[in-house]
């Protein structure tokens, strides 16, 4: 455990935060013309398919690490300064923010934004979604490293460490259209009494379901969507058939 900073901020500054480089892998493409095994345009695709699989697992596994590091440093002062219901607030609020607008996706993502493009953008969303000051310097010192393109990540992290800080299990459920409360609760009670532990429930509307649910706890599934229903019926004529 790293010892403690004078203050939050500085202890998430004072972090050793860099990581490596995703290596340049344009040099495979160099096999080509210097082997002697005949490269048909098969062969070419298939090669440039797995290059681009690889590049994408470094840049998740990038992501992750990153992630890792500022959701510990930022759980860590929240919990000591008796903040993490604040950040709990703050976690689900970029949650939202990140699952509604395409363009706050599409500018921590892109290189062609500016660090302080991206600081400003930080600060802006910070009032409007009630982010605590501790949050927002946190966004504020990824924009200026270049890491807010790990936020989905962080939003992950947190949630993970605050849901096993609080004995909370969370369920994804994917309903045809929108719970109410009611439904919420029962849902909720339900699966508290299934799993004996508190639930928090993560919510989605899919309506190709075209009616019942999909719950997801940890690597149970439970589908009673009638799309699944259906999908059932229609392998099972197939069979008789």
């Amino acid at each position: 455990m790293p010892q403690k900073q004078n203050g939050p901020h500085s202890m998430l500054q004072g972090r050793n935060l860099s990581v490596t480089r995703v290596p340049d892998l344009r040099g495979a493409a160099a096999f080509s013309a210097t082997s002697r095994i005949a490269v048909t345009p098969t062969t070419r695709d298939r090669g440039a398919s797995a290059q681009k699989r690889l590049i994408l697992s470094e840049t998740a596994s990038m992501s992750a690490a990153i992630a890792e590091r500022y959701a510990q440093a930022l759980f860590e002062v929240s919990k000591d300064g008796g903040a993490l219901d604040a950040l709990e607030q703050d976690t689900d609020a970029l949650a939202g923010a990140l699952e509604a607008s395409s363009e706050l996706r599409d500018a921590i993502a892109s290189p062609r934004v500016t660090r302080d493009d991206q600081a400003a953008a930080m600060k802006a969303l910070a009032g409007p979604l009630g982010l605590s000051e501790m949050t927002a310097n946190t966004l504020g010192l990824m924009a200026s490293k270049r890491r807010l393109f790990s936020l989905p990540q962080l939003v992950t992290k947190l949630r993970a460490m605050i849901a096993a800080e609080k004995g909370e299990v969370t369920a994804e459920v994917t309903s045809a259209s929108a719970l109410s409360d009611g439904q919420r609760d029962k849902i909720a009670e339900l699966l508290r009494v299934r799993f004996g532990r508190n639930i928090k429930l993560k919510t989605a509307v899919d309506e190709s379901l075209i009616g019942g649910l999909i719950v997801k706890v940890g690597s149970k599934m439970i589908d009673t969507s009638i799309r699944a229903k259906l999908a059932s019926l229609e392998n099972a004529m197939k069979e008789v058939g």
